[in-house]
């Protein structure tokens, strides 16, 4: 099982969710960055080039979610996680 790996290895559902956040940002960096390094290049190959890192956001979002649920069901949740459920669910 791949999200098992994942979190053995360390990986955590933040995690995931931080570089599905930084692949957004990436992908506006590199359609600025190719528009402006290769003008010649044009509107469309900037496009592409943004399109591309942003396709990894998807991506992810989906292994942010495997992972929280994978999380959720081993209960490897964080103990402040725990604790603010616990107080949530008591008041």
């Amino acid at each position: 099982m791949v999200i098992k790996k994942l979190h053995d290895m360390g990986i955590r559902s933040e995690h995931a969710y931080m570089a599905a956040l930084g692949s957004i940002g990436a992908s506006v960096a590199t359609w600025m960055g190719s528009l402006k390094a290769e003008p010649g290049a044009g509107l469309a190959r900037a496009d592409r080039w943004g399109i591309f890192v942003g396709e990894w956001a998807p991506t992810f979002f989906g292994l942010g979610l495997a992972l929280s649920h994978y999380e959720q069901q081993e209960g490897t949740l964080t103990a402040s996680v725990r604790e603010l459920r616990e107080k949530k669910a008591a008041g």
